[in-house]
């Protein structure tokens, strides 16, 4: 590639930088901060921000800069069109009236993962989820995505997330998480407990069509709900589940 050519791929490059850090902040960030997360000069980050907020992608307030509503219709955009949420609302749906519990689809982006579908279960969860929220994804149902993630992502994965504490206080290295990923991708499954959000439980599955990786369907529920006894039967309806999602799909 030609340095005239690499030039418009690198401010592509910093401008979807920008965008990632307005999308993981959960209040207005100043300009030298935005720069900071960036690893950008203060003087490129303001160009790239003064084009997004142009066209929608980011707005400014008095504390400083936000994602833009354009954010929200291209959001709208990809649920509309995308083919797997389409096919799995009615097994979400199934999936959360047979186990009580809260059926949720998630598909990677990255080194993390995001929420696209759910169906609440008899006993909703204590927490509000948005669609579209960004999780973590060596935690939780993240594990049934990243578990099949090729060596070099799966490498920046362990370097980028470990060593850290789950919220029940334990602490995970990167050998720890590199082996919990090995059992998920041998059993074809991830239980965790505790992990994100103290005294719940979640059982996960990847959805595969053959060497691909298409998202993973979770059920949760609090700990009490959810006893070491059901685990047996709940990974059995998520794993089919996953499977009837898979077949569905063009």
């Amino acid at each position: 590639m030609t340095t005239a050519s690499a030039s418009p791929m690198r401010s592509l490059d910093r401008a979807f930088d920008v965008l990632g850090v307005l999308e993981d902040t959960r209040q207005p960030l100043r300009l030298s901060e935005v720069a900071r997360r960036a690893d950008l000069h203060v003087a490129t980050a303001q160009r790239i921000l003064n084009v997004l907020v142009e066209r929608g992608y980011a707005a400014k307030e008095d504390a400083g800069y936000v994602a833009g509503p354009a954010s929200v219709a291209t959001a709208h955009a990809f649920l509309v069109n995308n083919r797997l949420s389409q096919v799995a609302l009615p097994v979400l749906q199934e999936l959360a009236a047979t186990t009580g519990l809260t059926a949720s689809l998630y598909v990677r982006v990255a080194l993390a993962r995001v929420l696209i579908a759910r169906v609440q279960g008899r006993n909703p969860l204590r927490y509000q989820l948005p669609i579209g929220e960004k999780l973590p994804l060596h935690l939780g149902a993240g594990k049934a995505l990243a578990a099949w993630l090729p060596e070099t992502e799966l490498h920046a994965l362990l370097a980028r997330s470990a060593p850290f504490t789950r919220v029940s206080g334990e602490q995970v290295t990167a050998d720890d998480l590199a082996a919990d990923l090995r059992r998920v991708a041998q059993d074809g499954y991830a239980v965790s407990l505790s992990e994100r959000v103290l005294h719940v439980t979640a059982v996960s599955a990847p959805i595969r069509r053959a060497d691909d990786v298409l998202g993973a369907l979770s059920v949760t529920g609090s700990s009490g709900e959810v006893t070491e006894d059901d685990h047996t039967r709940l990974i059995g309806e998520v794993r089919r589940a996953a499977d009837a999602i898979a077949a569905r799909c063009p």
